[in-house]
């Protein structure tokens, strides 16, 4: 099996992991777009175009001929990099780069009920060497098709031996072939606290899938995985290197981001439930982010069966996560149902502001950080603003706010402006 091959076997299943390539696209200041691509990988007239309102659920020459150029996703250059696996992604900083997201291997020894790498999957696997793997994106990335790494593998020989060989891997792209652009490193199930350090030295982000929230809900979708042991425990160990050692000796001099993984709607748990570990990751672990992924069934796998979950809700709990992360929302400030899941016709700021700030609005004049984020249409940039156009004098027209960025529409019904609810001034959108 050639290079190209085995790229296009392992590139056709990392849709499964939406690290990177999902963020909400740019706008033009203070115009919300309904066409941007949402944290989810999802635009919202997408979603309403194909699932409704959400209020039911919708069913080596080779490659450097591969050139850079071509933005349009249909177009047959971006068909074949997506075909390898490489995704336009966006960097932690916000920088949006082609990024190639492939495994080790695909051979696993693990049966996980949802996985299309299960152990007892009947199809055609691929295994990179470490030294190939190596050799393969730096040749990639000499050519201009790809300019980050996201690496992760299947388990064989255990979790320990798959490390090391991921590892292997990275230290040879950085150290033998001089590479120091993005890595985005798996840990395995099952690792030691010294291969996620070196992990930590080697990539720029490191991330170990939880897939379940709790061991309960583990044990129904990948059950030979232990969730507090072999997911949880490396993710408090990457926080503890952090807090306690100096990255002095990492790659690039500082310690990596950290994010994990979640599927969604496969095994029967509650937003509350995911967003409860959400929530304490974020604030214990220092959890850069939380991707969500909407449960597919993928054939021959004990869950071929199973319904293929609304990807409205895979977009509420990437809304709830950055509401946890950076608007200082609290677990019980979500507006969940009596169900423990979020409403998926409402985003749950706009739910919250509904239940609480209808009658008693925010005066944009007087209000504090965490009173304006809690505003909808009013971000951390917009707060920031707000504060310097404050310092200039009073704020008084919805023209105002639209000025600084803020969505003032979405504001309007729960803001005052100088005292008076500037409903009457919708006129001027």
């Amino acid at each position: 099996m050639d290079t190209l091959q085995k790229l296009q076997l392992l590139g056709d299943q990392m849709t499964l992991e939406p690290a990177e390539e999902s963020d909400s696209a740019p706008r033009p200041m203070g115009v919300a777009n309904p066409h941007a691509v949402a944290a989810c990988g999802h635009s919202p007239a997408e979603l309403r175009r194909i699932f409704g309102n959400g209020e039911s659920p919708g069913g080596a020459d080779a490659l450097a001929a591969i050139t850079k150029g071509g933005g349009d996703p249909g177009s047959s250059l971006e068909r074949k990099k997506n075909s390898l696996g490489i995704h336009n992604a966006v960097m932690p900083g916000g920088k949006r780069i082609p990024l190639l997201k492939t495994l080790l291997t695909s051979a696993c020894e693990r049966d996980c009920y949802y996985c299309p790498f299960r152990a007892r999957r009947n199809f055609r696997r691929a295994t990179f060497k470490p030294e190939e793997m190596a050799s393969v994106f730096a040749q990639m990335n000499r050519a201009g098709v790809a300019e980050g790494l996201f690496l992760s593998s299947g388990i064989a020989g255990g979790g320990v031996r798959t490390q090391d060989r991921l590892l292997d891997s990275i230290d040879m792209l950085r150290h033998r072939h001089e590479f120091r652009g993005y890595v985005h490193l798996k840990i395995m199930p099952g690792a030691e606290r010294d291969q996620v350090l070196r992990a930590m030295q080697l990539a720029d982000r490191v991330s170990i899938n939880l897939e379940a929230p709790n061991t309960e809900r583990l044990r129904n979708l990948a059950p030979h995985k232990i969730f507090l042991e072999e997911l949880l425990q490396p993710l408090k160990w990457a926080d503890d290197i952090r807090r306690t050692l100096t990255p002095e000796k990492t790659f690039k001099g500082r310690w990596p981001s950290l994010v994990t993984q979640f599927v969604v709607g496969a095994v029967g748990e509650s937003d509350l439930e995911i967003l409860t570990t959400t929530s304490y990751l974020i604030r214990q672990l220092r959890l850069q982010r939380a991707y969500f992924s909407a449960f597919s069934p993928v054939p021959d796998t004990p869950l071929e069966n199973h319904a293929p979950e609304n990807p409205w809700r895979e977009h509420r709990l990437y809304q709830a996560s950055f509401l946890l992360r950076d608007y200082g929302f609290d677990l019980e400030d979500m507006p969940f149902l009596s169900t423990g899941h979020l409403p998926l016709d409402v985003d749950p700021k706009l739910g919250w502001a509904r239940m609480n700030l209808s009658e008693t609005p925010v005066e944009v004049n007087r209000a504090g950080r965490r009173e304006l984020l809690r505003v909808p249409g009013i971000g951390p940039k917009g707060v920031d603003a707000i504060f310097q156009a404050r310092r200039r004098g009073k704020l008084r027209e919805l023209r105002d706010l639209q000025s600084l960025g803020v969505l003032a529409a979405r504001a309007a019904p729960f803001i005052l402006m100088d005292g008076r609810r500037p409903g009457h001034q919708l006129r001027l959108f």
